[in-house]
């Protein structure tokens, strides 16, 4: 029994050293073969590569020796259009017209409030009331001293007719008067200071103060009230100082506020007279008219026209491709009835969103290649598409 046990020990190891040696020259085999078959591609890559550059050069050489299958490829005609470069630049929408209401006087405490936020008001308009009872207290009391002054320059007057009493008598008793009277309108003045008028026409847009409060002209900027007139309305951006000999007063701007999807046509009314030592731009501004929605502090874009080229080729700038020799497009040429694809070098200008301007080497009603140039090469037959 012993010897049957140690048999089928021998049996069981023998099956699995077979079974290792079996797996790993099945790997073995595997990695030979993967191995095998990257040097064939990499052979086969590199024989395509010299077979397409021997057809080229033997193309060249004689048209009609080498068959080519003919590329498709999609073109578009050339024509004379007006080139416009522009500088793109974020702002925002400000008001000519938004006014802080303040005091007239040193200020006093509110006693009452005519307006709320969204009113419409006229210019003149009554806002507000401070306290004004010292005001009325000094006209009254001064009142009371007039009707006396009056009643004894009065009777220096009678007396004076008389031929009684002294001239200078009847002087300083008409002074008396003429002073208390100056008095009375100035109490008036301030008594009307108490009176918070509006400066110009719009819309109530902040009321930042309540009856009871202190308002003063050093709380005008954090408690008081705004007025906004939108009929006037301009967009004020920040330019870098390098576009300052590009960007004049009165160079046309396109305006777009993003949020309303609105577009306006402008120019630059204002440019400020100095850099801004932290951020080296400087201010410019455009009006725009008063629209629906749009509303002050409202971000907008402004599109300022620096370059304009009338009657000049313009193509989309995918298509300019660069090599050794500089920059050049493909475009379409009748060679002996067929179409084949041919390289023009091309100078080129400004470039702006998808589009440059071509300064020389196209002509008007050049068809150039737009899409499928990928891979073409000069002389190569082609199917043009017009898209």
């Amino acid at each position: 029994m012993k010897l049957l046990y140690q048999l089928a020990a021998l049996i069981m190891i023998s099956t699995a050293l077979a079974c290792g040696a079996s797996s790993k020259e099945n790997k073995g085999e595997l990695t030979d073969k993967k191995v095998e078959l990257e040097k064939l591609k990499g052979e086969q890559i590199k024989t395509a590569d010299k077979i397409k550059k021997l057809e080229e050069e033997i193309l060249k050489l004689d048209p009609n020796a080498v068959p080519v299958k003919p590329k498709l490829v999609n073109v578009i005609s050339l024509m004379p259009q007006t080139f416009t470069h522009y500088i793109d630049l974020q702002g925002r929408v400000d008001a000519e017209n938004i006014a802080n209401v303040s005091p007239r006087g040193m200020g006093g405490q509110v006693k009452a409030i005519y307006v709320k936020e969204g009113d419409v008001v006229k210019k003149g308009q009554l806002l507000m009331k401070l306290d004004d009872a010292v005001a009325r207290q000094s006209i009254e009391q001064v009142k009371v001293q007039l009707e006396l002054a009056k009643s004894v320059y009065q009777r220096r007057k009678n007396l004076w007719d008389q031929k009684i009493g002294t001239e200078v008598e009847l002087i300083t008793a008409k002074s008396n008067v003429d002073n208390l009277e100056r008095q009375i309108d100035l109490y008036r003045e301030q008594l009307d200071m108490a009176n918070i008028y509006a400066e110009i026409p719009g819309v109530v847009d902040v009321v930042n103060v309540k009856v009871g409060e202190l308002f003063t002209p050093a709380s005008t900027v954090t408690a008081g009230i705004r007025i906004v007139n939108s009929s006037n309305l301009k967009v004020r951006v920040d330019i870098p100082e390098n576009y300052l000999a590009r960007v004049k007063k009165g160079t046309p701007v396109v305006i777009e506020i993003p949020d309303i999807n609105r577009t306006f046509n402008s120019s630059i009314s204002l440019i400020s007279q100095q850099i801004n030592n932290n951020s080296r731009s400087f201010l410019a501004e455009a009006k725009i008219p008063s629209a629906q929605n749009v509303k002050p502090n409202q971000i907008a874009i402004m599109r300022i026209q620096d370059y304009a080229a009338a009657n000049t080729i313009v193509i989309p700038l995918n298509t300019l491709q660069t090599d050794e020799q500089g920059k050049y497009v493909y475009v379409v040429a009748d060679e002996k009835g067929k179409k084949i694809a041919r390289k023009k070098s091309i100078q080129v200008g400004e470039m702006y969103g998808d589009n440059i301007e071509v300064r020389s080497g196209l002509s008007s009603g050049d068809q150039l290649i737009s899409h499928g140039f990928q891979g073409v090469y000069d002389g190569q037959p082609i199917i043009a598409e017009v898209k």
